[in-house]
C-alpha cells in the first residue's frame, strides 16, 4: 500500500469518527401534526389503497403512521424543522464529497392504533452513520433517523426509521476507443462499397429523415426474484397477476405473500387484459428526456379487481376520463423493452 493510500485510509478514519459523534443527537424536535387524527384522512386513504378493513375509519391504519406528520406543500409544521446537529452532520458529508442523496428504507412499529380525535407530536434522533460503503450508486455512508410518535398526553404510539444514503457518484467506466472511432475503423483488406458505408476520418451518412439525436431510453424495469414471472410474462405477451391458493385472492404487483390471508402459496393467472381507469394524472413537470408531455398515466382496474399503473394509449391526454374502459395492448418501446400500457375504447375519445 502506498504513503497516498494510507493517508487515504486516515483521512476516512477521521471522518467516520467526527459522523459518529452525532449518533443519539436530535434531528428535529417539537414537531406537531397539522390536523388531528381524522375520518375524512383515513377514508381517502383506504379509498386510494383499496383497503376495505371494517376497522377503517373507527382507528387509523397503521402504514398512515407518518401521513399524519407529514408538511405537506407549504412547508414544516412549526417547532418541527431540521436541527443544526442534523444539518451539521448534511454539511459534512457535503464537503467530504457526498453530495449525492437517495432515501434508501424505512422501518415502522406500531404500539398501539390511533384513532380518530388524536392529536399527534413528534420529534427524531439521529440513530445511526454506517461506515464507508461502496454501492452501484457510488461510495459513501448510510444515515438512519428514527422518529418517535407520540399522542398529545405523552403516549408512544409508534415509531419510523428513515433510512438515507449520502454517497459520491460512482464514475461511468469509459471505452478507451470511443464507439464513433471504432465505427470509422476499415475492415482490413477490404474498401468502402458505398458512401452508406463508414470511411475512415468521414462522418457516417445518416438515413434521409432520421433525427441528428436519437431519443434516450426509457427507464429500466427493477427485475427480481419477487416479479421476474411478469416480466417472463410480458415476453409473451401475457399480462400475469397472482392469486392466492388458499383464499383465491388475486393480487398485484406480485409480493411473496398474500396481504389478506398470509399464505405463501400462489398460482400466476393471465388477466383478461379488459379494465376501466379508476383513477389518472396528467404529467407536465418534470420533462423526463425519453417521455414527451403533457402525457396520460393511469392506475388501471382490472376486471379481475387489481389495479396496476400504466400508460394510456388512443386517447388524447385531456380526453381520460375516470371510469373510461380499457384494453390491455404491448408496446414496443426500443429494440429491447417491450411494456404492457391500455388503450382506451371509449369511441368519443379515441383516435
Amino acid at each position: 500500500m502506498t504513503r497516498d493510500e494510507l493517508a487515504d485510509l486516515d483521512d476516512r478514519d477521521e471522518l467516520y469518527r467526527r459522523l459518529k459523534a452525532y449518533e443519539g443527537r436530535t434531528a428535529s424536535s417539537g414537531g406537531k401534526g397539522r390536523d388531528p387524527v381524522n375520518e375524512p384522512m383515513i377514508r381517502h386513504w383506504c379509498e386510494a389503497m383499496g383497503d376495505t378493513n371494517p376497522a377503517y375509519p373507527g382507528i387509523a391504519p397503521p402504514t398512515m403512521l407518518q401521513a399524519w406528520t407529514m408538511a405537506g406543500l407549504t412547508g414544516r409544521p412549526g417547532g418541527s424543522a431540521r436541527s443544526n446537529a442534523y444539518l451539521e452532520l448534511l454539511a459534512l458529508l457535503d464537503r467530504a464529497g457526498c453530495a449525492s442523496v437517495v432515501a434508501t428504507d424505512c422501518e415502522q412499529e406500531y404500539l398501539r392504533p390511533l384513532r380518530p380525535g388524536d392529536q399527534v407530536v413528534f420529534d427524531a434522533v439521529i440513530e445511526s452513520v454506517s461506515p464507508r460503503k461502496t454501492t452501484k450508486l457510488g461510495t459513501g455512508y448510510f444515515v438512519t433517523t428514527r422518529m418517535n410518535v407520540r399522542t398529545g398526553d405523552g403516549e408512544l404510539v409508534g415509531t419510523h426509521r428513515f433510512r438515507i444514503l449520502k454517497y459520491a457518484p460512482a464514475r461511468p467506466k469509459r471505452d478507451p476507443v470511443p464507439k464513433r472511432e471504432r465505427e470509422r475503423e476499415p475492415v482490413p483488406g477490404r474498401e468502402p462499397t458505398s458512401e452508406r458505408e463508414p470511411v475512415p476520418g468521414r462522418e457516417p451518412v445518416r438515413e434521409r429523415g432520421a433525427k441528428a439525436d436519437q431519443r434516450p431510453r426509457r427507464p429500466r424495469p427493477v427485475i427480481n426474484r419477487d416479479n421476474a414471472g411478469f416480466w417472463e410474462g410480458v415476453t409473451r405477451h401475457q399480462l400475469l397477476i397472482q392469486r392466492c391458493l388458499d383464499c383465491a385472492a388475486p393480487r398485484f404487483p406480485w409480493l411473496p405473500g398474500c396481504g389478506t390471508c398470509g399464505s405463501a402459496r400462489w398460482e400466476a393467472v393471465e388477466a383478461s387484459g379488459v379494465g376501466t381507469v379508476f383513477s389518472y394524472v396528467v404529467m407536465h413537470h418534470p420533462p423526463f428526456p425519453a417521455f414527451d408531455p403533457p402525457y396520460a398515466v393511469g392506475l388501471i382496474e382490472l376486471a379481475e379487481g387489481v389495479r396496476m399503473v400504466s400508460g394510456i394509449t388512443g386517447v388524447p391526454y385531456d380526453k381520460v376520463r375516470i371510469g373510461m374502459p380499457v384494453e390491455l395492448e404491448f408496446q414496443r418501446v426500443d429494440e429491447d423493452l417491450e411494456l404492457p400500457v391500455f388503450r382506451g375504447t371509449d369511441q368519443e375519445a379515441v383516435v
